[in-house]
């Protein structure tokens, strides 16, 4: 199997400005303008980069840390080609925290791998200049399920006996029910040791609304953001599960598939084939699901059909979401957002995330879609 190794792709050598520098997402005057006519859509904001200046802050899934890095420094460099002098960070703090900051007006943006439900939608406009928040896919890409056995680089597992592992039920490597997939792998009696993430995880939470779609039995939990079962060995954050997982023998976990370095990695069952992940797999899992409903025009989102059997399909797949506010009060921090996501959700900005994480762009249909949600922000 050819396992991908996590290279970024050196750019620029601006320096990405460490620390977490807040601007407020909200409060203030309620009234508020819409900056439709403002050139911040189309072209990422080209010809008002010159005009951002300050801090812009945002928070959120460590699944797209990778991706979120290159854009940062890209969008930097770019600015200050312009003339602006603007800073643009992000924390890698998860989903759940993200989101929680996001909330409390301490990040303008937040990456989430889990859209946000209808209580935080409806809390939003406390923040949001009276506007609710919403989602637009930003990242898609695969969760793999990798894991540290010496002398094995790939593995096939069915989606129960996957459920199992993680349940606890299935506890050593040699078990049957892995080895009756894998004859030809030399599989030891060495005991398995699942490791999970230990923040709130919208991979998490992927990954277990995968287990719960497709082995209820095995996996009698659901689809949680925050790991059901006390115990065992875990990690915070991507970077903090891969290595948890690298440090033993006999791990196994999942991970955002751009971190996965050289662990061995698993091929999931769909239907009667075992497929490998890609960021092409991921996409047409993303092709195949229909949209949420019940939500606002400009709230797109996705549920993930995980159960699907059509060929070449990578069903453990995540959608990472930016969430913005509707309307912003402070225009200064409402043009750069809207620049910042155009960029990023942007041909040029999805090419970046491919080279530098190996996810799967946007198609060109929905990021014009993206960029109509972007569009209709107002600011002041």
């Amino acid at each position: 199997m050819n396992v991908r190794k996590n290279k970024l792709v050196p750019l620029a050598a601006l320096g990405l400005v460490g620390g977490l520098a807040l601007s407020a997402c909200g409060g203030g005057s309620s009234a508020s303008s819409s900056s439709e006519g403002s050139d911040a859509g189309g072209a990422a904001g080209a010809g008002n980069y010159a005009e951002l200046t300050g801090n812009l802050a945002g928070a959120g899934a460590s699944s797209a840390a990778n991706a979120q890095t290159a854009w940062t420094e890209t969008f930097m460099g770019m600015t200050q080609a312009e003339g602006g002098d603007l800073t643009v960070t992000y924390d890698a703090t998860g989903s759940g925290t993200g989101r929680e900051q996001f909330l409390a007006g301490q990040v303008a943006f937040a990456g989430s791998d889990a859209a946000m439900d209808e209580e935080e939608l409806a809390s939003s406009a406390e923040v949001c200049n009276g506007e609710q928040a919403f989602d637009v896919p930003l990242y898609i890409s695969p969760i793999a399920v990798v894991f540290n056995l010496e002398g094995v680089d790939s593995l096939n597992l069915p989606p129960e006996v996957i459920a199992g592992i993680f349940a606890g039920d299935v506890t050593t490597w040699n078990d049957p029910k892995i080895a009756e997939h894998n004859p030809d792998a030399d599989l030891p009696d060495t005991d398995i040791v699942p490791v999970h993430r230990s923040d709130d995880s919208g991979t998490t939470e992927n990954f277990t609304d995968y287990l719960s779609q497709n082995a209820p039995d095995a996996w009698t939990h659901g689809p949680v953001e925050t790991w059901p079962i006390s115990g065992g060995q875990s990690g915070n954050g991507t970077s903090g599960m891969i290595s948890t997982v690298q440090g033993g023998e006999g791990t196994i976990g999942y991970a955002d598939a751009s971190q996965v370095g050289d662990l061995g990695v698993a091929s999931v069952q769909v239907g009667d084939e075992f497929v490998e992940y890609s960021a092409d797999a991921a996409a047409k899992a993303v092709d195949v699901s229909p949209r949420a409903e019940g939500r606002e025009d400009n709230d797109i989102v996705f549920e993930l059909e995980r159960t699907t059997e059509e060929s070449g399909v990578y069903p453990i797949v995540l959608v990472s979401y930016l969430v913005m506010c509707g309307s912003y009060s402070d225009t200064q921090t409402g043009e750069a957002v809207k620049s910042y996501a155009s960029f990023i959700t942007s041909e040029q900005g999805q090419q970046i995330a491919a080279e530098n994480a190996g996810s799967a762009p946007l198609t060109e249909e929905l990021s014009t879609e993206v960029q109509k949600s972007i569009d209709s922000i107002s600011v002041g």
